[in-house]
């Protein structure tokens, strides 16, 4: 009975360690027989040319907030985000009753001022001529020629009204301001449309810069035509721009001073206002900018992002991909600066056949 108990227990034991093993050898994230990757190696480079580094956006070399000065109800919108449009053509229709009727009362003070102008220029005539012929004093004279000198300035004021009225209504039907794209719709049919309240955004999307800004320290070093790299990563493609503006003063923009780029007409293709760029302008001398410096640069292209966090792959001592986290700084051009994480003189992968993942076992190829 003894013996039967004791062999149980064994059994029993040598069963959970066998499960336990298996069950090891299951959730084991490298497997031995996973085929290789082949993979193509690097180090990092290399040497930065002196610089201004920044960050900026694509932007329309012309925007315009179309408002109305009229109160009214929006009667109709011609026009969707999306909608391309011609100069001089009608965007919004708004329909105000205010200045119907004052239009209307203006128009009736008109027919009275220039009946009060007729009576009074012939009371004006005959006391002329009975002055002439000395039938009349020169008070009377005086007073008839106030009364028609009145009758012509109210027929004046009366037609400048009308001017007013009529430029304020032109305010009625809302027309693009050049050739462009409309970017925003700020206002529905129906909407209440107030004075200065903006209801569409034209762009001139054809006509595309570059906006950055730079700091106090580094606007010196600026000069019209300097030539720049723009990095534009939603395009995908680095391009060569020609700095055109220099603002001479920060004071509306936080300290900053604010620069523009023009972009080659054959770059514009593929480019949007809005898309975020990074500029590297090479300049020398300056106490802020060095002038060559060592960095360790990778290919972007080499780089794996994930969430938040930026990584790239190098190779362990069992010949696996290893995910190596990094803090990276700077873009310049195609390459990234790593400012930690990564070595000058360490072994990086710089592309791969197939995919990697933390593990798997690598070919060097050369």
């Amino acid at each position: 009975m003894y013996i039967s108990k004791y062999l149980t227990g064994t059994l029993l034991f040598s069963g959970i360690l066998l499960f336990t093993s298996c069950k090891g050898k299951k959730e084991s994230p490298a497997s031995a027989n996973a085929a290789a990757v082949t993979v193509y190696t690097a180090t990092p480079g290399g040497t930065v040319e002196g610089g201004i580094a920044v960050s900026g956006k694509v932007e329309a070399l012309q925007t315009a907030q179309l408002s109305t000065k009229l109160m009214g109800t929006i009667t109709r919108i011609y026009v969707k985000a999306g909608d391309r449009v011609h100069r001089g053509q009608t965007l919004i229709s708004i329909n105000s009753q205010d200045i119907t009727a004052k239009r209307a009362q203006t128009s009736a003070a008109i027919l009275e001022a220039e009946a009060n102008v007729k009576n009074a220029q012939k009371d004006f005539d005959r006391f002329t001529n009975l002055y002439n012929k000395q039938s009349a004093s020169a008070k009377e004279l005086d007073n008839v020629t106030l009364q028609y000198n009145a009758a012509k300035a109210r027929l004046e004021a009366a037609s400048q009204m009308r001017n007013e009225v009529s430029a304020i209504a032109s305010y009625a039907a809302i027309t693009a301001p050049f050739d462009g794209v409309v970017t925003q719709r700020l206002a529905d049919e129906g909407n209440m449309a107030n004075p200065g309240m903006p209801l569409l955004v034209v762009e001139q999307n054809t006509q595309l810069q570059i906006s950055a800004t730079v700091s106090e320290d580094q606007v010196g070093l600026l000069k019209k035509g300097s030539k720049a790299q723009v990095e534009i990563k939603a395009a995908g493609k680095t391009i060569e721009c020609t700095v055109n503006e220099i603002s001479p003063s920060s004071q509306m923009t936080g300290g900053q001073f604010e620069i523009k780029l023009s972009i080659p007409a054959p770059e514009k293709k593929d480019l949007y206002a809005g898309m975020y760029v990074n500029v590297f302008i090479p300049v020398s001398g300056g106490a802020a900018i060095s002038q060559s410096a060592t960095a360790v640069l990778v290919p972007t292209s080499s780089l794996v992002l994930n969430d938040q966090l930026t990584g790239i792959y190098t190779i362990s001592s069992n010949n696996t991909a290893l995910l190596r986290w990094v803090r990276t700084g700077k873009v310049y051009g195609e390459q990234t600066e790593i400012l930690s994480g990564l070595a000058a003189s360490e072994t990086f992968i710089q592309k791969a056949d197939g995919k990697l993942y933390n593990g798997v076992p690598v070919t060097v190829k050369k």
